[in-house]
């Protein structure tokens, strides 16, 4: 049984920083298996081409693993595991959460640094 939400999310975060580690990169897509080519929300994480896609479809993934979890009869072996990976899923979408209040942050507070140098010294 695979994280499959939490690789989707890794694979779509080194697409966007930048990070091209095949070592890395193989992990995830042996963890996804074929996940990873699969259409569905962890596919398209792989695939995001920018932040709000890749939060959009992490979301829709965890959607997708809480109503697995939700058809999970109660005496399934693996039903302790799908409800530590909700908890395990919840963590990560509010750290990613804040991950983007704080690049939000930096980007207007740049614009407020830059107004600000330019108060001491106007432009002529």
């Amino acid at each position: 049984m695979a994280c499959h939400e939490i690789a989707g999310l890794r694979l779509g975060l080194m697409r966007l920083l930048g990070v091209n580690d095949e070592t890395v990169r193989q992990h995830e897509l042996t963890e996804l298996g074929d996940g990873a080519t699969r259409p569905g929300p962890v596919h398209s994480m792989c695939e995001a081409k920018d932040l709000k896609s890749l939060c959009s479809f992490y979301e829709a993934a965890v959607t997708t693993l809480e109503e697995r979890v939700a058809s999970t009869v109660s005496s399934d072996p693996k039903l302790p595991y799908l409800r530590s990976l909700i908890i395990l899923t919840k963590k990560i979408e509010l750290d990613l959460v804040n991950q983007i209040d704080a690049l939000t942050r930096l980007f207007n507070d740049l614009e407020q640094m830059h107004d600000f140098v330019h108060e001491i010294y106007p432009v002529d």
